[in-house]
């Protein structure tokens, strides 16, 4: 059965803030000649890997709302420099515009069963409303429109 994880997106206020971070780590990981592997490093390693791994995603939340996802890929637990165990979440570099829905701060992530994951934003060409300002789409999003 598919599990999902959900987590703060801490320091980007929107999804093309996330995916420009994300570019550029993966460029200077290029520069390095590192793997190109895009992974999110937490504390915890999460003790349900089969089932998040199963088709399971990162949800992140930005500004109270749960805006786009990244599948799993995988779930590296390590050790770093200064003896801490640490956990790779392992990311799909495709993000995923979702539904938005919101969510308090917490700490840490959160397992998010699939039944209460919000539902991809679907589009053939990508999603217009990304230009579209943040309170005209919420607005749109609760009247039902979007």
């Amino acid at each position: 059965m598919t599990l999902h994880l959900i987590k703060l997106c801490v320091g980007a206020d929107d999804v093309e803030d996330l995916r420009s971070w994300q570019q550029e780590r993966l460029a200077e990981k290029r520069r390095r000649k590192e793997p190109q592997v895009l992974a999110h490093v937490t504390r915890m390693v999460p003790t349900r890997a089969d089932e998040l791994l199963d088709g399971g995603s990162l949800y992140w939340v930005m500004k109270g709302f749960i805006r786009c996802r990244q599948r799993l890929l995988g779930i590296e637990p390590f050790v770093d420099g200064e003896g801490v165990k640490r956990c790779g979440l392992v990311l799909d570099p495709e993000i995923v515009l979702t539904r938005r829905r919101e969510r308090r701060p917490f700490q840490g992530w959160r397992y998010l069963p699939a039944a209460d994951a919000p539902a991809d934003v679907k589009s053939s060409e990508g999603d217009e409303t990304d230009e579209m300002p943040e309170a005209m789409r919420r607005e749109l999003e609760e009247l039902g429109l979007l």
